[in-house]
């Protein structure tokens, strides 16, 4: 692999005798990572050992060092959103967030969605969870991922963080920011990264960070934290930008217990952040801190708008009502909302006016000329014993890869059914007939 120049002379003055191993690294065979859903299997050993991933990841109970050729997209556990692909090292960043009841947690860079769906798992679909992605399209890779797994509390937005920051001055508990960056930490997995290098790119990043950092600072709770991260060895965008924001505002630097088993940040001041090398870790380059914001402040509530209930809420409702009575054992309640014939169950309610939102918590279905027909993302969002037909296949069978292409499957059921396997849904069916007709999404389907 060709390197340029001035990276290597950079690491070098970073590493001192290191600097030979740390280069020795990009001769040894990259590692993957794959991340067992919690929301949706308790005993991440037993699943992980049935895809022959059987050594974990340290710093990352739920994580393990897995080989895709033996489990890919196309592999039902993957469609039932009960793995997550995720490199190793980034896995790193959801382990080092102080836990709470009910927060309000904000992921701000979060396409495509591995910490966003890690913070889900470790929230249990509690308190709310709002995931930004600033490009559009990788906004809706972002939300298709958070329903695979099934996330009930999650609201993704396609907004600047400036736009978010002037809409939620001081409200979340947590907020992750993995930056953008010069992806450092990425050059064996992405080899066209480095012909892309340059000091001067790093250094404008570093000024990007800043500014995302303050508009993170800006919607960050007194006592809350900040979750920084980046996949870049550069001292300018790690350890300087964490400097800038302890400088510059009030707060604290705080140490990571779950994270020890990591290098150290580069100066002593700096040294509770925390780094993954290469030559040291197991899994590529990342970087991970914890900033406090300092005090007690008390922002009011801004008090909700109370709007009377549209006749087109109301009758969506009472029809979404009949169908769960129908294909449910259980009854969702919370805060409904009306997009359209779209009707979503938001985690709590939230002002999201003058926001592009992608998802507005839990997409229930689609209202249509008096009757109800269910989300792709309902399937995944409940267990299997929530659903009163529960059509439970071999995840190695021959049924189940049929159901995945797209073709009917025979059976003696009526009515919505969900089709999946143990451990959760992979998408829905209607029987009748003598045969569940197929409403696994086209663009999901298996190429015959």
């Amino acid at each position: 692999m060709q390197l340029p120049k001035r990276f290597l002379e950079r690491m070098q003055e970073l590493l001192g005798d290191e600097y030979g191993s740390f280069i020795s690294s990009y001769d040894t065979s990259i590692k993957q990572g794959i991340r067992i859903n919690t929301l949706k299997c308790a005993d991440t050993a037993a699943l992980a050992r049935s895809i022959g991933a059987t050594e974990p990841v340290q710093w990352c109970e739920d994580g393990y060092y897995a080989d895709r050729s033996t489990v890919s997209g196309t592999h039902p556990f993957h469609a039932a959103g009960l793995i997550y692909f995720q490199e190793p090292s980034a896995m790193c960043v959801v382990p080092s967030v102080p836990t709470g009841k009910d927060l309000r947690v904000l992921d701000l860079c979060a396409a495509p969605g591995g910490k966003t769906t890690h913070m889900g798992a470790i929230m249990k679909n509690k308190g709310l969870l709002v995931a930004n992605e600033i490009i559009p399209k990788r906004a809706t890779v972002l939300a298709e991922n958070t329903e695979r797994l099934g996330l009930r509390n999650a609201v993704v937005t396609n907004a600047s963080p400036a736009a978010l920051a002037q809409k939620f001055p001081s409200f979340f508990d947590r907020i992750i920011v993995d930056a953008p960056c010069s992806g450092e930490g990425m050059f064996r997995k992405e080899p066209q990264a480095a012909e892309e290098w340059s000091e001067a790119h790093s250094l404008s990043c570093a000024t990007r960070q800043k500014n995302i950092l303050d508009d993170a600072y800006t919607m960050l709770r007194g006592g809350g934290y900040i979750i920084y991260s980046t996949c870049t060895f550069s001292y300018d965008e790690n350890e300087a930008v964490v400097g800038y924001m302890l400088k510059k505002y009030n707060m604290t630097l705080e140490d990571i217990p779950s994270l020890s088993m990591l290098s150290g940040g580069i100066g002593e001041e700096l040294s509770k952040c925390r780094r993954v090398f290469p030559h040291r870790q197991c899994g590529e380059g990342h970087f991970v801190a914890l900033l406090k914001k300092n005090g007690e402040e008390i922002v009011p509530e801004k008090p909700r708008k109370q709007k009377k209930p549209s006749v087109a809420m109301a009758e969506a409702i009472r029809i979404y009502r009949d169908f769960e009575k129908d294909a449910l054992n259980i009854s969702l309640d919370g805060e409904f909302a009306l997009f359209g014939d779209n009707l979503y169950l938001m985690p709590t309610p939230l002002d999201t006016d003058a926001l592009r939102v992608i998802r507005c918590g839990l997409h229930l279905g689609i209202v249509k000329k008096g009757r109800f027909e269910p989300s792709h993302a309902l399937s995944h969002a409940l267990s299997p014993e929530s659903f009163k037909q529960f059509v439970c296949l071999d995840a190695n069978g021959d049924d189940i890869q049929k159901y995945m292409r797209g073709d009917v499957l025979p059976s003696s059921r009526r009515g919505w059914c969900v089709v999946g396997i143990d451990g959760g849904g992979i998408g829905w069916g209607k029987a009748s007939g003598g045969v569940i007709k197929n409403h696994y999404p086209k663009h999901l389907r298996i190429l015959k």
